[in-house]
């Protein structure tokens, strides 16, 4: 298959460098036959006495760069035939100049020489190689084999002799396709073998692992490949050194890492095994491949010593424990665009390790894209989930509170409360009382995450909380408690996000910013708006009643203690939390029964919520502050103590009482027998308002005969009709290409003049039935703030002055020394107001200026 393309590698020298290796491992297996030898074993040299290539004890060590001592005169040879890597790792040699002779080791072999006069009897190889079935004459030997190479061959069984030939054709053969057969033997060998101690051994020398390696840097057969793998990774999972071994050179592993992401998905269990780090895995960008993993059906791959999936689950958690959060980022989104997410749930199913992975996995989808928390709730078995939180390390287990902690933020109430019953009830154990006993002993940077899944425990739960906020020591967690209580109110978006804030400002009449988010929540809903659900509403608001009740009858309102010092924090973030918080919750105190709380709730915020309200320019938190104002009003006692800052508060509701309606509402509760001057406040009737956003800004507007006339910023001239209590579109022109800056009505000739920054002016004849443009006149200049007059008109132009213009066609500038903001026309004379606070008279019949009067 082109899929798996053989790379370019210096075949010969790696055969080389295999041979040798398995010559030195052949010597050593001979001494440990010779050591099962009557008479022999004691007086065996010490392996490190023994060159790995000779199989000889040393006479002339030399140690390479690399560590590795070899005979100088067999390292020699090995250089000599064109080699620079060393036989043993196969590390490229930096200098091939060999060193002066290891001294040190050449004195120990002469003191273990003089103590053992018997070891020097040595049995070679060839006396052993007669027991040898078949013999290694029967296969050919590469000529480029050292005469001193040689292959230790034991008579065990015919199948051990079977093997240990396909051994010798993966280490030696010359071709690549007798190795690729002596693999699928092997394979054969060890499937059926039910691994034995002894085939274990053999397989694992590092000899023959340099012979796989070999095998998937030539080999393009993918059942060759495959049975690689698997053996590498069946080797690997039972011996250390046969990863030690893999991870001697960077290349095979590169080269593992290049099979995996071309298709040889069983690698990513060899992958694992290699214990790569994160930096590695990210350089390797395997994340794509790892994602066709965990998708893929288990009986489409091989079996292997562990599940690719566990595998591909255990290496993506390693990378997203670890990472930036750009990355993080990144591969969340990917996971939930390719679907792997439903395939991630079904690992919550698996193995402590898995399932662990997996929660965490699952738990950064959730943070990134709160839409999905419906998917993993609807699907998830958290049964298990609950299951791993005795035996899970702390880490594990506050992982595993945020996990549920975040699934329990779903936009639908009801299904929310079975959710919260399913982890009450779902564990073989008892849920509350497991996090019961975590929360006692958990860290303070890690306690505020848990209590709304504690229904039974609620007051170590709420002292929890309290604790929290109050421990200035954990900035963090002083914020995380804040917000748990605004997430307490139980009102969330499909992304998971908190509706209290804007939910909140729709009870106080600004319901903007609940609709904008909605909009974006759920942009297929016409204007915002959501259907309403009555059992989702009425199980909403039981379940807010519920909470804040719990949460404000605790130890007579203590925590509005905790909430009042946050409100004075200098944390921006935890001020916030703190004052959306105290806001819901004295809103409340106005539903709930009167059980004598509302007077602590007014010792610990009334003046930090005229504070807010009186001096805040932000008006969603004028608004929020008034709501829980609103609850102390209501209250004698409360009212009472407002009056010190009455006037202020008044000042501030007139100005507020357009944008919300409940401080119209409280205006004229507090208006209503105090000031007699302000029910003048209330003599007049406000028409309903028409929307003209379309068009942009309203710059203009004149009425005359019964008809509205405005302009707009678009260019754009409307005609409404004022009868009744609602304005009537009847007529919408666009001659002018620029914004309409003024409009003005000459009744004698029954004319409307528009003048626009299109620099220029047109007249309007004004019938019955339509406006119609019946003269255009060329100003080359700016029109701003027209007036007219039978003969002329005059306007404010772009610079200083005033220009007056005569229907004839002629035109002056007046006034060119002052900067002009304003003009009204009559009995000829024009009247500027000006940019120094001045006011000029002009008289128009002889163009003169006079000084009226100054403003400051």
């Amino acid at each position: 298959m082109a899929l798996f393309e053989p790379t370019q590698s210096e075949t010969q020298k790696q055969k080389q460098a295999t041979v040798a290796d398995f010559s030195r491992t052949s010597s050593e297996q001979s001494m440990a036959d010779t050591d099962n030898s009557p008479g022999g074993g004691k007086h065996n040299p010490p392996k490190d006495f023994v060159c790995p290539i000779t199989s000889h004890i040393f006479d002339d060590p030399v140690t390479l760069e690399t560590g590795q001592t070899y005979e100088r005169r067999a390292i020699q040879e090995w250089l000599q035939r064109g080699n620079s890597t060393c036989p043993i790792t196969r590390q490229k040699l930096n200098c091939t100049q060999l060193p002066k002779t290891n001294y040190v080791l050449k004195r120990l072999i002469a003191t273990w020489k003089e103590q053992n006069p018997a070891g020097l009897v040595y049995i070679p190889p060839e006396t052993q190689q007669k027991k040898t079935e078949p013999s290694l004459e029967s296969k050919k030997v590469p000529s480029s084999t050292s005469p001193d190479s040689v292959v230790i061959q034991t008579t065990i069984d015919g199948t051990s002799s079977e093997l240990r030939l396909a051994i010798t054709n993966l280490c030696m053969s010359e071709t690549l396709n007798e190795s690729e057969m002596a693999v699928l033997q092997i394979e054969r060998f060890w499937q059926e073998a039910a691994v034995e101690s002894d085939i274990q051994s053999m397989l694992s020398k590092p000899p023959v692992i340099n012979g796989f390696v070999e095998i998937l840097l030539n080999s393009a057969d993918p059942l060759v490949l495959k049975a690689t793998i698997f053996l590498l990774s069946d080797l690997g999972s039972r011996d250390k050194g046969v990863i030690h071994t893999l991870t001697r050179a960077d290349s095979d592993v590169e080269r593992i890492v290049a099979l995996f992401k071309k298709g040889l998905l069983e690698a990513v269990v060899l992958i694992y095994l290699l214990r790569p780090s994160t930096m590695n895995l990210l350089e390797t960008d395997m994340v794509e491949s790892l994602l066709t993993v965990i998708k893929k059906k288990e009986d489409d791959m091989l079996k292997m010593c562990l599940k690719p999936k566990t595998t591909a689950v255990l290496l993506l958690g390693q990378i997203l424990a670890s990472s930036e959060d750009s990355i993080i980022s990144s591969i969340a989104n990917a996971i939930i665009s390719t679907k792997t997410i439903e395939n991630m749930i079904d690992s919550l199913q698996a193995e402590q390790t898995e399932r662990i992975a997996a929660v965490g996995i699952l738990l950064k989808c959730m943070l990134e894209d709160g839409k999905c928390r419906n998917t993993i709730a609807e699907k998830a078995e958290l049964a298990p989930v609950l299951d791993s939180f005795l035996s899970a390390s702390d880490g594990e287990r506050f992982e595993i509170v945020q996990f549920l902690y975040e699934i329990v933020k779903l936009n639908r109430r009801t299904f929310n409360e079975q959710i919260l019953h399913i982890i009450k009830d779902g564990g073989a154990f008892s849920t509350t009382h497991i996090f019961l006993n975590y929360l006692q002993v958990t860290l303070p940077d890690q306690s505020p995450a848990e209590p709304r899944k504690m229904s039974i425990y609620r007051e170590e739960a709420i002292e929890s909380l309290i604790s929290s906020l109050r421990n200035s020591e954990f900035p963090a967690a002083q914020i995380a408690a804040a917000k748990t209580i605004v997430s307490l109110q139980g009102r969330f978006t499909v992304s998971g996000k908190s509706l209290t804030r804007s939910f909140l400002l729709k009870q106080a009449g600004l319901g903007k910013p609940y609709q904008n988010l909605m909009r974006m929540e759920q942009p297929g809903k016409l204007s915002g708006e959501v259907e309403e659900n009555l059992e989702e509403e009425r199980a909403a608001e039981e379940w807010e009643r519920r909470m804040a009740f719990a949460l404000v009858s605790y130890d007579f309102g203590l925590l509005f203690e905790a909430l009042a010092e946050g409100l004075r924090s200098r944390c921006t973030e935890l001020r916030s939390a703190c004052f959306v918080s105290a806001t819901w919750l004295v809103h409340m105190l106005g539903i709930l029964p009167d059980t004598g709380i509302r007077s602590a709730a007014r010792v610990c915020f009334l003046k930090l919520l005229i504070e807010i309200f009186t001096s805040s320019e932000d008006i969603e938190n004028k608004v929020l502050s008034l709501l829980a104002l609103n609850s102390f009003i209501k209250d004698p006692e409360g009212l009472h103590d407002l009056t010190s800052s009455m006037k202020d508060i008044k000042k501030d509701l007139r100005e507020l009482r357009k944008s919300s309606s409940l401080a119209f509402e409280i205006l004229k509760v507090l208006s209503a027998g105090h000031d007699s001057s302000t029910a003048e406040l209330w003599t007049h009737n406000e028409l309903v308002q028409v929307d003209c956003s379309e068009n942009g800004e309203v710059l203009s507007i004149a009425f005359y005969n019964d008809k509205i006339f405005s302009g707009h910023s678009d260019g754009t001239i409307k005609v409404w009709t004022g009868k009744g209590s609602i304005l009537h579109l009847i007529q919408e022109i666009r001659e002018h290409t620029k914004a309409v800056t003024s409009l003005a009505v000459l009744q004698s000739g029954e004319k409307l003049y528009s003048g626009s920054l299109d620099r220029t002016e047109r007249v309007w004849s004004v019938g019955n039935e339509s406006l119609t443009c019946v003269q255009v006149h060329d100003m080359k200049d700016q029109v701003n703030n027209l007036v007219v007059a039978n003969g002329i008109s005059c306007f404010i132009p772009q610079g200083a002055g005033v220009k007056v213009h005569s229907w004839n066609g002629g035109s002056k500038l007046l006034n060119p020394n002052k900067h002009v903001k304003c003009l009204s026309l009559a009995h000829g004379k024009l009247y500027c107001g000006c940019h120094d606070s001045s006011i000029q008279e002009i008289d128009l019949t002889t163009g003169t200026a006079s000084y009226h009067s100054t403003w400051i």
